[in-house]
């Protein structure tokens, strides 16, 4: 008889302990997962986010992220000088404002209205229906996309006339509305769920503030060649406009990584550590009870002659059938649970919709599966200290007066 037979023939005689000993240890292996997906997820998710674009240098007038408030001035002379630059392939300006959209029959409502040279599959949006923005001047003085979310809430399709008054900071705006026409519906890939944004180009953009506006952008996006590489685009940048802060997708995560998720990292930590714990204690527990329930039946398989080490193993694998077991129920339970949580807290303010907050990556199954291996050693390692230094003679003795 191996060790891995009488573990399973122990598992199946305690059938109710064993079933409830899966349950918890499944339970508890859930969060686990959560928590490993927590860890780096929505760091992973923010990259992937950056990456989708295609642009991998970041131009702002201020030093720190999220977007500057304070304009780039000469954004136009400027980006071409930036084009011109031999790291560079591509450069696109991104100019970010608030608006009124109205509608006959219905209360208006404020928007962000984004005006963007980006198109093509540089955009950071996604067409659903209808056509881009035009890449070049048309004879349309302003084409619109907008995005789902605020196509659904007024019926919007493409062809529709959607009037939008540009919103002046610090005071109430006086410009008129400008009908513009909805070439398509889009999803923004930086919208979050509690805002409705509108794209426009430039041109629309300078038709809806009254056909005039400042050469300014709020930000910059350059595409490095790919012989150059985005640090040589950031040097060359930086040396040609000392001014101005530079970031690569890299640093923009980095510095995401080390202020916008620190909060999220700590409370993975606390909680994967307290996870680690709780399974090993239940996983323990329960081995350390039926071991000392089955003195007299261990010793007497040390009586016919098995000896230590197989009684160590049989424990073993005690704790690795129930910690496996339950490690496998555990995820399908973490999936659903974080699909649930993620929805949650993509709902806070500011939140991308497309910005996820657990993200499954091979490195945290193996992860995953490293720690419930650890802990099925670990938490067996008691009871088999307790069954391999066990006196036979006496506790047969114990056993049979009992």
């Amino acid at each position: 008889m191996s060790s891995a037979w009488l573990a399973w023939r122990t598992i199946r005689r305690y059938r109710m302990r064993t079933i409830l000993a899966t349950i918890g240890v499944a339970l508890i292996s859930a969060l686990l997962f959560d928590m490993l997906l927590l860890s780096h997820g929505l760091v992973d998710s923010f990259a992937d986010l950056l990456n989708r674009i295609g642009y991998d240098v970041r131009v702002l007038s201020t030093e720190g992220l999220p977007l500057s408030r304070v304009p780039i001035q000469n954004a136009t002379d400027l980006a071409a000088a930036i084009a011109r630059l031999p790291e560079v392939e591509s450069v696109g300006r991104l100019r970010i404002q608030r608006a009124t959209v109205t509608r006959a029959g219905r209360s208006d409502l404020e928007v962000v209205l984004v005006g963007t040279t980006q198109t093509g599959s540089r955009a950071a949006w996604t067409v659903l229906r209808g056509r881009d923005l035009p890449g070049l001047p048309s004879s349309d003085p302003c084409p619109i996309l907008v995005t789902r979310n605020l196509a659904a809430l007024w019926a919007l399709e493409p062809g529709a006339t959607l009037p939008v008054r540009a919103t002046l900071p610090g005071r109430q705006s006086a410009l008129p509305s400008v009908d513009c026409r909805v070439i398509g519906v889009a999803d923004s890939l930086f919208a979050a769920a509690d805002e409705y944004d509108v794209l426009t180009t430039f041109a629309g953009m300078q038709a809806v503030n009254g056909g005039s506006i400042a050469d300014d952008a709020d930000l910059l996006l350059v595409a490095s060649r790919p012989d150059a590489g985005s640090a040589a685009a950031v040097r060359a940048i930086a040396t040609l406009r000392p001014d101005l802060h530079v970031y690569s997708n890299e640093d923009v995560v980095a510095q995401f990584n080390r202020n916008g998720f620190a909060y999220f990292r700590q409370i993975s930590i606390v909680l994967s550590s307290m996870t680690f714990i709780f399974a090993f204690l239940l996983v323990g527990t329960l081995l350390t009870v039926s071991t000392n329930q089955r003195l007299g039946e261990i010793a007497a398989l040390r009586a016919l002659g098995i000896g230590r080490r197989r009684i160590a193993s049989m424990l073993l694998w005690e704790s690795t059938l129930i910690v496996g077991g339950g490690g496998l129920l555990a995820l399908p339970l973490g999936g659903a649970l974080a699909y649930v949580l993620d929805r949650i807290l993509q709902q806070m303010p500011g939140v991308p919709e497309s910005l996820h907050f657990f993200v499954f990556t091979p490195n945290v199954l193996l992860f995953h599966a490293l720690l419930l291996s650890v802990t099925a050693i670990v938490a067996a390692g008691y009871p088999i200290w307790l069954a391999t230094r066990l006196p036979i003679a006496s506790t047969l003795r114990a056993e049979v007066v009992g």
